[in-house]
């Protein structure tokens, strides 16, 4: 490693020769017992290296980190970035001097000597820094072509960015005129229907009067004078009711006349809306598929947030492999699943919660249950769709260690985790669903006994007949909307009928507990009204409704599931009424539509977690920071709403 420069002498003493030139590098620092992991990952770059060390300028670098590394209580794992190696050279340093750079706040210049490094790669970036020193005129040509290339991959970038844009942007537009469409249809609807039933009552009046006005037979007699002369009356009092239903008559073909040009107008939105429909959600598969890392096969969770950029949570990945399964991207799944099947960090069988995208190191190290369940789901729809068994042992060996745990219980309910005494109904209904799939796919009598062992705990526990219908969790009364959603998407109406609770009232009381319409301001600045379901009761909550994109979704998919239940049964007009809800809460869900606010997101579509950003669900978490970050869950479980796709369940 360089010496520090001697400010005296003016002499730089040196072990190795200085070569100028400037690598970009990522970093960490780590205890000195290399025990814990103190910070993130971190950006910085060298101009100064030499076989024993580097010198490292790091811009906006927090002052307790400079004290510990002062101090000489941390080190640095670095990942230094070349461009003739594919996969980064690592390292491990230590700190042999410290500078700031004056006029510069928080910028430092850090000698760091190594302590760990492959000798071949060291070699090799000593040798292609010697060659840039060499060839600086044939890397100024070639940065001048890299830079004529970069112009033009930007500016086609920039053409597809906008692009993307302007299709999102003409979703919502129409989606918002079709809306307005509607409106007016209604409106011309109830005009026509209170005019017919106006003209009812006139006919039925001059029927009326017109049988006052008929002669008696005994003609001669005083008394059918004396009606005669009414008769007369009575005539004109249908004169008169016959102009007001002629009049009234005028009225209505005139309403028709609109109502019939309206309607034809929003068939005609319909039909466009359906084609970009079906575009933008093209475009949020295209989003999902281009945000998988190559590297570890993971896709970061959220597109946008400063704090959790680059984790990947379990759950999100499942949802993201069951996407890439639906499509038949098998390739594409197989290299997120094989992340966990080879490269994935475990504790006791089952999996951490999060694991940070570009390295595959556990972000978070929690275990929950609910997460390891979901990623067997994953295993299982793709062995179910590809006839590929490879991940079934690994989907068996996650179901071995929940069923262990649900053994310790003696209702057969499952905690949320191995170091947690809490009991999530959420956790339950992903773990009915998982034990259902495995008997379907193994025939094993163990997981079906685990699966009714669930149910029961589930209708024990968590289902009330009174008053609340679905509990967030054992002895937990608190409303959770997707536990709603999710009872019908994991057991189904037709079990929920036979355990003695009834899917149309659940599906009731979470429309009429969690139902809001929130304000959604979009990037351009329009304010729009969405229709959707919020995490936790409105009037429960000080912060006013926000809408969950990813809840909102699983809500569609049991509407829509109630609708199949109930046309299999001929029993069309409930059908058509789950429909119609379906529907309706997914155009919802295309106004939150965005385009992706990074450069490697090509302005694909994709949706926020959540109307708003940083916000309490009212479950004791927040929705991620970042205004339009966007969200593999909220992006993949919409799909999952408009192709009809239930995770929960194996379709044959």
């Amino acid at each position: 490693m360089p010496e520090k420069p001697n400010a005296a002498s003016g002499i730089e003493r040196r072990q190795y020769i200085r070569l100028d030139t400037v690598f970009p590098v990522q970093f960490r620092l780590e205890s000195a017992d290399r025990s814990k992991f103190i910070s993130g990952w971190l950006q910085g770059y060298t101009n100064n290296i030499s076989k024993g060390g580097i010198c490292l300028s790091v811009n906006n670098f927090d002052p307790q980190w400079v004290k510990l590394l002062r101090n000489r209580e941390a080190k640095l794992s670095l990942e230094i970035e070349l461009p003739v190696i594919k996969r980064p050279v690592n390292a491990l340093a230590k700190v042999a001097w410290m500078s700031d750079v004056p006029g510069s706040p928080n910028k430092y210049q850090i000698g760091l000597s190594y302590e760990e490094i492959n000798a071949k790669q060291n070699n090799k970036i000593l040798r292609y820094a010697r060659l840039k020193q060499f060839f600086v005129p044939v890397s100024l040509s070639l940065i001048i072509l890299l830079g004529l290339g970069l112009a033009l991959n930007s500016y086609v970038s920039a053409k597809l960015i906008n692009g993307n844009k302007s299709l999102v942007e003409q979703l919502v537009k129409i989606v918002q005129e079709s809306s307005v469409a509607k409106q007016k249809v209604k409106i011309f609807s109830k005009e026509r229907e209170d005019l017919q039933t106006k003209i009812q009552a006139l006919e039925l009046q001059i029927k009326s009067v017109e049988e006052k006005g008929k002669p008696s037979v005994n003609s001669l007699k005083l008394e059918d004078l004396i009606k005669v002369r009414e008769t007369q009356d009575l005539s004109e009092q249908v004169d008169k009711l016959t102009k007001e239903k002629n009049a009234l008559l005028e009225q209505l073909v005139s309403v028709q006349h609109k109502e019939n040009d309206i309607t034809e107008d929003l068939l005609h939105l319909d039909k466009r809306k359906a084609i970009l429909v079906k575009e933008n959600f093209d475009k949020m598969y295209q989003w999902l598929k281009i945000h998988q890392s190559l590297r570890t096969g993971l896709v970061a969770s959220f597109e946008g947030s400063k704090d959790i950029a680059k984790w990947a949570f379990i759950y999100d990945q499942s949802l993201a492999s069951q996407a890439f399964t639906y499509f038949s991207d098998f390739a594409r799944c197989r290299k997120n699943l094989d992340f966990f099947a080879k490269k994935a960090q475990r504790e006791n069988g089952l999996f951490y919660n999060a694991y940070y995208v570009n390295d595959g190191l556990p972000a978070e190290f929690t275990i929950h249950c609910g997460p390891n369940i979901w990623l067997g789901v994953a295993f299982l729809q793709y062995t179910k769709k590809s006839n590929d068994t490879r991940y079934l042992s690994l989907a068996e060996e996650i179901a071995s260690k929940i069923i262990a745990l649900q053994a310790l219980d003696p209702d057969g309910g499952i905690r949320g985790g191995p170091n947690t005494q809490w009991y999530s109904t959420e956790h339950n209904l992903d773990a009915y669903a998982f034990f259902n799939m495995l008997y379907k796919v193994t025939s094993k009598d163990i997981y079906l006994k685990a699966r009714d062992k669930t149910l029961n705990w589930l209708v024990k526990n968590t289902y009330d007949k009174e008053d609340l219908p679905v509990k967030r969790g054992k002895g937990d009364s608190t409303i959770a909307t997707d536990t709603y959603a999710w009872s019908i998407a994991a057991i189904g109406p037709d079990k929920l009928m036979e355990a003695g609770m009834n899917p149309d009232r659940i599906l009731e009381f979470a429309e009429k507990s969690c139902l809001v319409t929130a304000d959604y301001t979009r990037p351009n600045g329009q304010k729009v009204q969405i229709k959707g379901f919020d995490f936790a009761p409105e009037k429960h909550l000080a912060r006013g409704g926000v809408i969950s994109s990813e809840w909102t979704a699983q809500m569609v998919i049991s509407f829509k599931i109630m609708s199949e239940y109930y046309y299999k049964k001929s029993m069309i007009a409930k059908s058509r009424a789950y429909g119609l809800k379906a529907d309706e809460y997914l155009v919802g869900l295309t106004n939150m539509i965005i385009s992706s606010p990074s450069p490697s997101g090509q302005g694909e579509g994709c949706l926020p977690y959540a109307t708003e950003e940083f916000i309490d669900t009212g479950h004791g978490w927040m929705t991620p920071s970042g205004k339009y970050t966007g969200s593999v869950s909220g992006t993949a479980y919409t799909l999952f709403a408009y192709y009809n796709y239930n995770p929960l369940e194996l379709r044959e």
